[in-house]
Formats: C-alpha cells, sequence, structure tokens
C-alpha cells in the first residue's frame, strides 16, 4: 500500500553527517550491524567516495520498518553535499516526497543547505529537519545547556527563513518546529538522537500530562518551578531562584550528565561509573559491556538510551508524506501536458491507472556496460516483460513520432550497491528498470507501449552550470572509437556532464567544476580499461552578450531577392534570470505577455509578438521579437527566422560561444512573391548574418562565470586567505562567525577562471585550517571592449578562436551586413 511508503532524500552541505546518520537507518533495518553504525557510512561503496571521505552519487535503499504493528518501506536516497555533484541531489529530489535536511550543529546553515532547501522546495517535496553533531556542542564548544538551546534556536530560525522564501504555497505546513515533532536532535556518528517527543514519553508519567502537552513545555519560554510543582513562563522560582528552562533541564540534562560521567572516567572505568545512572531510566548493562572501551560502551548505552533510528523512523513516517497524499499536489508541477487521464491517475496514484515512470537517471552496471534506468513510478504497475514506451524529455505527443518501444526485462529494487529483482512493484515506488537503456539518454519518461497519446513528465532543472571543461583524447589515433564509447557512458551515467567533438579533433567534457571533472575522468579512465588518457589544461565556458542598442542591420539572401532588417539590445538580468528560472512560460502566450509588462515594463503590443526563445528551450536566456507590421508571406518564413536565432544563440559572433541576455528585434522583411525564392536556405543564411550583424553594432561584450566561495577557517588565519582571494580577482563580501567558536566563514566570489588551484593554495598558506566550497554564482560581463587589441577580453576572445581552430582575426560588422 503506498499509504505506508516514504520516499526521503537525505541532504545538506557537505560534512554534515548525511552518510553517518543514514547508518543508523540502515542498522535498525538490520541490513548492517548496529556496531558499525556511524563508522560503516554503508551508501558511500564507491572507491573515490571511501578515498576522499564525500558521498559523489547519490545511493538508494529501500529500509522495512515495523512502528505500531503496522509495516512501513522507507525508501531512502543518500545523496551529496558538496556542491559539484548538486545535479545527483536534483535527480533524488525528483523521485522522493521528502527530505531530511541535516545540519551541522556546530557550522549552522550553510550555503549548500540553502541550495539543497531550495531544490526541495522547487520540487513541493515536504522537509523535516535533523541537527547533527550535537555532542561537539557538549563536548568541543563546551556549551552549557542554556548556551546549547540558543544555538538550536538560531539554526532552527536560519532554516524556516530559507523555507518561507523559496516554498512556493503548493505544500501546507513546510516551516520546522520542534514543538510539531518535525526537527530531531543528536549525533550520527554516536548514533543517538531525539526529538521532544521522545523525552515527553519519558516524563509523561512524572508529570501525569500527555506526550503532545508536554513537549510543548520543552521548548521556548517554559520553566518548571519545583517548588510550586507548576511550569511557568517566568525563569525565576517563588523563592527568586533562577530556573533552568525545560529543554535544558529534562531534555539536555540526562545527556549532558551522562557525557560528563564519560569524560571523567578513566580507560576501563566507565561501566562501574555509568552503571548505576543508567539503570535509573531503564538501560541494562551487563558484564559482556564491562569490557568494552569507554567510547565503544558510552555509545552502546546512548543508543539504548535514545536511539537514532527510532526518532528519525518516526519523525518520516508522521511528518512526511506518503506518494498518495504527496502526488495529490505534486501532479500538477510534473506532468507536462493537459488536464488528462494521465495526470489524474498520476494524482491518485492510482496502481491501475496508465503507467508513468520518471526515470531521472542512468545508474552503470558494473563490468557490463549496460544501465539500470532508476526512477519513480507515479502511475500503474510496472511488471517484468512489461511492454514500455519511451518518451525524450522534450517529447510533444502531437508533433513528434520519436518515441522508442523496448522491454522491462528486470524490475529491480536498489539496495545501496545491490539490487534485488521483483516481480512487478506499484506506483510511490522508487525502482531499476534493466532492458530500456539502450533508448535513454540521460532522463526520460516511461509509459505503455499503448499509450500514444501520454506527455513527458517535466524534466529537472539543475541548480548547477557545467562551467569547467577538458578537452580529452587518447594516445593513440587506433582507440579513438574506444574513446568516444567511454564517454557516452560517461554522458549517460552523469545528469549534468556534457561531451562534444570540437573542430580541433578534441573530445571536450564540460562538468560543474574541478572536482567535478576529477571525478569524472577518473570514471572515463575506468571504462577504457588501460587506454591513456591525455586531457588539456582546464578550459572556462564563457558567453556572449551586447551591451547597448544597437542600429538596424539589413542583410540580403544569397539569391538578392529577400532583405531583413534586425536589431539587437541587452535584456535586464532580471528578466534573463525569471527566463532562467521558468518564471516566465513562454509556451502560454497570453501568460508570458503579461509576465513582460506587468514585471520587466516591456511594451504590450511587444510582449504579444516574441516568436521564440533560445538557445535552451529549457533554459532560454535570449529572445526572438517580431517588431514587424504587415508583412506579406512573413509566416511562411517565420521558422526559417526562428531557426537562424537559435543558430546564433547557440554561437555567437567573437567566438562561437553561448549568447546570453539578448534581445533580437526583426524590424523589416522584404520577401519575394515567388516562394521558391524564399526557401529555407535563402531565408535562414540571410538571417543569421543578419542577427551575427546586430550583436557587432551593439557593442558585443564578453561573460564569465562567477564562483560564490565559502571557506571555513579559524580565525588566526584570515589574512592569508583575503590575499589570495584578491590576488584572484575575488571580492569578499563578509564573514560569519560561528557562535561561541574561533571557526568563521568568510564569503566572496571569484571568477571561475582564476579559480583553479585555489583549494590547494587555500589550504597551504593556512596549513590546511581552510576549507572551501565553490559553487556557480552568477555570469558577469568583462567590462572592456573584446574589439579592442590586447584588452582582457580581446585575448581570451582569441584564446578561444585558436583553440576552435577559427581564425584568429574576430570578424568585422562588414562580414554580415550588405548595403541597400
Amino acid at each position: 500500500m503506498s499509504k505506508q511508503v516514504r520516499n526521503i532524500s537525505v541532504i545538506a552541505h557537505v560534512d554534515h553527517g548525511k552518510s553517518t546518520l543514514t547508518d543508523s537507518l540502515v542498522g535498525a533495518a538490520g541490513i548492517i550491524s548496529m556496531e558499525s553504525v556511524g563508522k560503516r557510512r554503508f551508501t558511500d561503496n564507491r572507491p573515490d567516495e571511501i578515498e576522499k571521505g564525500i558521498t559523489i552519487k547519490s545511493t538508494a535503499i529501500s529500509l522495512p520498518f515495523t512502528v505500531l504493528e503496522k509495516d512501513y518501506l522507507i525508501n531512502v536516497i543518500d545523496s551529496p553535499g558538496h556542491v559539484d555533484f548538486s545535479s545527483e541531489v536534483t535527480a533524488a529530489l525528483r523521485v522522493t516526497d521528502g527530505a531530511m535536511v541535516v545540519v551541522d550543529s556546530v557550522e549552522g546553515c550553510r550555503s549548500q543547505t540553502e541550495t539543497v532547501l531550495r531544490q526541495a522546495l522547487q520540487e513541493r517535496i515536504k522537509p523535516v529537519l535533523m541537527v547533527n553533531k550535537l555532542d561537539r556542542c557538549i563536548t568541543e564548544l563546551q556549551f552549557t545547556p542554556e548556551e546549547c538551546y540558543k544555538n538550536l534556536e538560531r539554526i532552527i530560525e536560519s532554516t524556516n527563513v530559507i523555507i518561507s522564501s523559496y516554498a512556493d504555497g503548493g505544500v501546507d505546513n513546510v516551516q520546522v518546529d520542534p514543538i510539531l515533532g518535525n526537527i530531531a536532535f543528536g549525533s550520527g556518528k554516536t548514533g543517538w538522537a531525539f526529538t521532544l517527543q521522545t523525552f515527553a514519553k519519558f516524563y509523561s508519567e512524572k508529570f501525569k500530562t500527555d506526550t503532545d502537552k508536554l513537549a510543548k513545555k520543552f521548548w521556548g519560554e517554559n520553566y518548571y518551578c519545583h517548588e510550586r510543582s507548576k511550569w511557568q513562563t517566568s525563569p525565576l522560582s517563588k523563592s527568586g531562584r533562577l530556573l533552568q528552562r525545560g529543554f535544558c533541564e529534562f531534555v539536555l540534562g540526562p545527556i549532558y550528565k551522562l557525557y560528563k560521567i564519560l569524560s571523567e572516567s578513566e580507560e576501563g572505568k566507565l561501566y562501574e561509573n555509568i552503571k548505576s545512572t543508567v539503570e535509573k531510566i531503564g538501560i541494562l548493562v551487563t558484564k559482556e559491556d564491562s569490557n568494552k572501551e569507554n567510547k565503544v560502551l558510552f555509545q552502546s548505552v546512548m543508543m539504548r538510551f535514545i536511539p537514532a533510528s527510532a526518532a528519525m523512523v518516526n519523525m518520516i513516517i508522521e511528518h512526511l508524506p506518503s506518494p498518495q497524499t504527496a502526488q495529490r499536489y505534486r501532479s500538477s508541477l510534473l506532468y507536462n501536458g493537459p488536464l488528462d487521464k494521465y495526470q489524474t491517475s498520476i494524482s491518485e496514484c492510482n496502481p491501475d491507472g496508465p503507467l508513468m515512470i520518471f526515470v531521472s537517471k542512468m545508474v552503470p552496471m558494473s563490468g557490463s556496460g549496460r544501465f539500470v534506468a532508476f526512477g519513480r513510478i507515479f502511475s500503474g504497475t510496472l511488471r517484468q516483460g512489461h511492454k514500455l514506451r519511451i518518451l525524450g524529455p522534450d517529447f510533444n505527443p502531437n508533433t513528434d513520432k520519436d518515441a522508442h518501444n523496448s522491454t522491462a526485462q528486470s524490475v529491480m529494487i536498489m539496495m545501496g550497491k545491490k539490487m534485488e529483482s521483483v516481480a512487478e512493484c506499484g506506483p510511490g515506488n522508487v525502482v531499476g528498470i534493466i532492458g530500456i537503456d539502450k533508448f535513454v539518454n540521460k532522463s526520460c519518461t516511461v509509459t505503455d507501449e499503448s499509450n500514444k497519446d501520454a506527455h513527458p513528465i517535466k524534466n529537472m532543472k539543475h541548480s548547477v552550470s557545467a562551467v569547467v571543461q577538458v578537452a580529452v583524447e587518447t594516445e593513440h589515433a587506433s582507440d579513438a572509437q574506444k574513446l568516444t564509447d567511454g564517454l557516452k557512458r560517461l554522458s549517460k551515467a552523469d545528469s549534468l556532464i556534457q561531451c562534444t567533438f570540437n573542430d580541433s579533433g578534441q573530445h571536450v567534457i564540460a562538468g560543474a567544476g574541478e572536482l567535478h571533472l576529477e571525478i569524472c575522468i577518473g570514471e572515463l579512465q575506468g571504462y577504457l580499461k588501460g587506454i591513456v588518457i591525455k586531457k588539456s589544461k582546464p578550459i572556462v565556458s564563457l558567453t556572449e552578450t551586447v551591451s547597448s542598442v544597437g542600429e538596424k542591420c539589413l542583410a540580403k539572401s544569397p539569391n538578392k531577392l529577400n532583405r531583413i532588417y534586425v536589431s539587437a539590445e541587452p535584456l535586464s538580468d532580471d528578466l534573463v534570470r525569471d527566463m532562467e528560472s521558468s518564471d516566465i512560460n513562454f509556451q502560454d502566450a497570453k501568460a508570458c505577455a503579461k509576465a513582460l509588462t506587468e514585471r520587466h515594463g516591456w511594451d504590450s503590443e511587444e510582449a504579444k509578438r516574441v516568436w521564440a526563445m533560445g538557445p535552451d528551450e529549457q533554459k532560454p536566456t535570449n529572445v526572438l521579437v517580431d517588431c514587424t507590421r504587415g508583412i506579406a508571406y512573413l509566416n511562411d518564413v517565420k521558422d526559417y527566422i526562428v531557426d537562424a536565432f537559435r543558430l546564433v544563440t547557440a554561437s555567437g559572433v567573437l567566438s562561437e560561444e553561448q549568447t546570453r541576455g539578448i534581445k533580437f528585434n526583426v524590424v523589416d522583411v522584404h520577401l519575394h512573391n515567388d516562394s521558391s525564392h524564399r526557401g529555407a536556405l535563402q531565408i535562414t543564411s540571410m538571417a543569421r548574418r543578419a542577427l551575427l550583424g546586430a550583436m557587432l553594432a551593439a557593442r558585443p561584450r564578453i561573460m564569465e562565470p562567477i564562483y560564490s566561495v565559502d571557506v571555513q577557517t579559524h580565525e588566526s588565519v584570515m589574512g592569508g586567505i583575503y590575499n589570495v582571494i584578491n590576488k584572484r580577482r575575488g571580492v569578499i563580501s563578509g564573514t560569519e562567525q560561528t557562535c561561541g567558536t574561533p571557526i568563521c566563514v568568510i564569503k566572496c566570489t571569484v571568477p571561475v577562471l582564476d579559480s583553479f588551484g585555489l583549494t590547494e593554495e587555500l589550504r597551504s598558506v593556512t596549513s590546511g585550517q581552510a576549507f572551501p566550497q565553490l559553487g556557480f554564482d552568477h555570469w558577469s560581463v568583462i567590462n572592456c571592449n573584446p574589439l579592442e587589441d590586447q584588452t582582457k577580453s580581446n585575448n581570451l576572445v582569441k584564446e578561444t578562436r585558436i583553440r576552435k581552430k577559427l581564425n584568429v582575426n574576430i570578424p568585422v560588422l562588414s562580414d554580415f551586413v550588405d548595403r541597400m
């Protein structure tokens, strides 16, 4: 039953403890021993994950639990925290309904916490919060219980600020509140955690009140006066003595006491010192425990006292939705078609409805060269041998004919690095499908073979961009085909990576950053089994734009019988951001026109005449507008002009890089009466020349990608970090001090062009005390003329042209425009 299924992603900033916490769930399900909880990192099963100590690929595992005599299945996806692997988080969130957001109690909410929470809320994923590493506040920072409470209160407030900033109103009750029970506190490494309800159950008999009422007393301004045997909101007792708040006395009090016993016990003496204390709260320690080392015994005691798995499982089951509930409010966001039987079936999570599966990633099968299509069943029931129809992300059943048919050879349940075959699987579950990989690149929608009118489920939007590239080639030309095959496999296995072939005869791999490319090159080397790969220095993707309103440019068709006049001008940054985030729906002409006029000040007539956006319809950054009046035969050639627009926005005039933030205006068109003289070849080449000329007439500029950089470090070495950032054209925006510690976070931006080797240099100048996190932030115009010799942007353009084996001389206006 889908009512008793929970699909959750574990999301967080890097090193906040997701994989360690997941161990507690895996252990409680009996898959690993409880002794290895906090050390095993079961979901990190790749050699590079073990070596680097970070999660690189999201890993799914299905865990059965029984709570209050009901059987539940929790499908957990442990996702990466490093910004370079954000595409894995995107893929995980699409197939889940809830997210356990993990935050380090010392570091608090960091940049990637905000990024992953934003992604979750955009997908209408409901969050719960796990404040991890609480033991660090007790042992390392030595906070008093009151200081610890204030710190936790700040973290919760910061989390709710992020949630309120990005929630779209489609999901109810997304704010987190310890009183509600959707926040847990604990230590994944030591295997313990609790919610307020955990302790309310312990004390309900003592206070003779029910759990929910008592839980409210364990947060906020609530103090228990023992003299009066009553709760009060004032911190002063009847006799004027200062009281501890309820959370500090009744929740943190027992935990602090146990940690104090640990710290004061000599090695081998903890058993004697702790035995009587824990037996008072109903925890039995045996003779076998007396032989354990102090830390091992302490972890065992804490896991019996307040096991992390119990707190997390109860929080997940009670506060995260079942597929049946979630799909009611997610269906309109997911389905790309009208309100038809497919969307209705998705909304109802109907096991007897048409099959609708979204495949979010392709998982390589070791040693076979094949892939498992990993996805979520939103409607219908998938069976072994099922005849399937595979729809690409942009498939339109009304116009496209390129859907593929295939068969589900096997239906798999993912169990970490292992898989288990099942005969069938119903809606609301995450599954692996073997047999369709030939027809899937990165993601797709899978439906029944007979569903010819089904639209695909909307494709995912990544929060990062592939802005760093390396060119690769084999040492021997005879291995070129193997390299091509390896790159196809790499591209399929990573939803963000882009593999292209350039004019220099090199294969180019584009990724999110240095680490992402390092991992991808390692995977590629593994696919090629001994074939030596040569790689270039990292290359940064640039974009082209314009900086002023240009004069209209005339171009004639090759047969001189048609003319077009085009001008170019810059779009506002706000409009480009709205276009990329899909806040403007270009598919709906009325909604598009309304957004352009009301939010961006466009003329109402002009806003109704948007012809196209490009180069990527999913995340467009340029617009083509028809500014003509009463042109004969214009509709006949519109598609040819749009084709030229797509070509130009994908490959600009300066160095054939993508363009960004340009509005192209078709000002006038003169067309020959005879259709044979205004065919595709004549019109497309004419329009392309006019568009390229319009760019040159509007003061073209180069844009470079900028990283946001958070550097966590000790305050004593901040000076060295400032020097490194400044010499790399970085801009420091501020610092944040971690409460009660000498640890601070320096926030800055650094151009991607100057970021290579930044991590190593920062660690070198700080003797290993700097921990930077780099992520794509925005595009910035290089404020110098690329058409003027020896400027920075001119040098960059020429370097790019040389690398692409283009003529080193940048085109001039006369290369494209014609005279009257």
